[in-house]
């Protein structure tokens, strides 16, 4: 699967992952290689992300939205 983070002034990340974490509207949520296509608002908290080799980063973020499709997934986040 490949990640990309963004805001309207720049790509804060850009890779291929084997999981996501965010903070959905309701609720927090997880995706897999796989995962049904979706659209979702995003809430203030964190985003984990666990990429192939095992490492993990941490977004803080105050929101934004999540599309996944096709084992692409783009995050769009609040300024």
């Amino acid at each position: 699967m490949f990640l990309e983070i963004v805001t309207p002034e720049e790509t804060l990340y850009g890779n291929e992952i084997k999981y996501v974490k965010v903070p959905g509207s309701n609720g927090q949520f997880g995706v897999l290689k796989n995962h049904a296509p979706v659209i979702s608002t995003l809430e203030k908290g964190q985003i984990k992300v666990e990429e192939k080799d095992g490492t993990k980063k941490f977004f803080d973020i105050k929101g934004g939205v999540i599309e996944v499709l096709n084992n692409n997934i783009i995050i769009l986040l609040k300024l």
